[in-house]
């Protein structure tokens, strides 16, 4: 992937939140300052995190805080509604959001439903950092993979199809192992063969999307690995690799793997099974490396592709800082703040913010029109 691949965009701002039945919102509005800082306080358990998780979801159709996106709605009421208004240059932009308890979501922008999630992420751009972003180093591999596409999605509106079409294979393909019960009928191994088939053209094409992407990040991360930890010495202190789900030609992979496959259950090849394998000077960051330098390398991934995606989009997406100043010692979190792009951004904290980031208003959710 080359920075010709990259789309450039307008910088979109959000100027309105609303929320109905949000988890303990019944109704909340929230006005956000463009191109500048908006600090939300308030008392554990008020709603800081849950404004930027409706904003997160808008822009993903997933919750940075559980997978399970019926826990959103409000207990006792039967769905929720988040619904922002932004804009680009001088475009108004509509976003909407109806999340069921029961039955499939339904988002819209500018009235129009939208099927996947490539265009919401263009409408709403967001980058997240939260205290639970030590798990990207800590965690199993699906967390590195979801960084990454998360990037596509915002960098590359062909891979961004190409992810949610891989999705759509994945999910029918291991429909089809737990109905076969483990045998390989004539049926089963003709609908494999059409399934593998969509597998490889966009599996391969995802994995090498994301190779791409983790070769362009390197050495911002290395830089801002360096710059958040204080480190300094020859060469990287961060290295960062990118292993593909299987060996030799994905379709060969899938052919050899068809029977473990059946018996398990599961595709056990294929880009769902991709890593991102992280070191810090040779160390591997997930088992050998301490909490702060794994602290430090969370920060660094998050913030080299949300550099990236700036300089490539030619705007910064909305950046929402989930209480992360509270996870950090007064030199990182001051060096986190000297190295966040310029643009807008949203922050929860329940400590004095570091020195160096310019605040457009302060916001206590129990009173800026937010009901409980």
């Amino acid at each position: 992937m080359t920075a010709a691949t990259y789309p450039r965009e307008a910088s979109t701002q959000l100027r309105h939140l609303e929320l109905r039945d949000v988890r303990l919102f019944a109704e909340a509005r929230l006005d956000v300052v463009p191109d500048a800082t908006t600090v939300l306080i308030g008392p554990n358990g008020s709603g800081k995190t849950t404004l930027l998780e409706a904003i997160a979801y808008l822009g993903s159709q997933r919750s940075f805080r559980t997978s399970a996106r019926e826990t959103m709605v409000r207990s006792g009421q039967d769905r929720a509604i988040v619904r922002a208004e932004l804009e680009r240059e001088v475009r108004p932009v509509l976003v909407e959001s109806e999340l069921p308890v029961r039955g499939g979501a339904r988002t819209l922008v500018n009235h129009q439903v939208v099927h996947g999630r490539a265009e919401l992420a263009d409408a709403v751009p967001v980058t997240v950092f939260s205290p639970d972003d030590l798990g990207l180093v800590q965690g199993p591999p699906v967390r590195r993979r979801t960084l990454l596409d998360a990037a596509l999605r915002l960098l590359d509106h062909r891979a961004a199809a190409d992810l949610d079409a891989m999705d759509r294979v994945l999910h029918q393909r291991a429909a089809l192992l737990r109905q076969a019960g483990g045998r390989l009928t004539p049926e089963v191994a003709s609908t494999l063969d059409v399934w593998d088939e969509r597998l490889v053209r966009y599996g391969q094409a995802v994995s090498y999307a994301r190779s791409a992407l983790v070769a362009d990040a390197r050495s911002r991360v290395e830089a801002d690995y360096a710059a958040l930890a204080g480190a300094d010495g020859d060469g990287p202190v961060v290295t960062m690799s990118y292993v593909a789900g299987w060996e030799g030609e994905l379709g060969d992979a899938l052919a050899a793997s068809r029977r473990d496959d059946l018996r398990r259950a599961l595709s056990t090849v294929g880009p769902q099974r991709d890593e991102v394998v992280l070191s810090i000077q040779g160390r591997e960051a997930r088992t050998r490396a301490s909490q702060g330098e794994q602290r430090s390398l969370a920060l660094a991934l998050r913030l080299g592709l949300h550099q990236l995606v700036t300089e490539r989009r030619g705007g910064a997406p909305l950046l929402l800082l989930d209480d992360v100043f509270s996870e950090l010692d007064p030199d990182r979190g001051r060096a986190l703040v000297r190295h966040l792009p310029p643009g807008q951004a949203l922050l929860t904290t329940a400590t004095v913010l570091p020195e160096g980031i310019e605040v457009g208003a302060v916001v206590d959710v129990r009173t800026a029109g937010c009901s409980a």
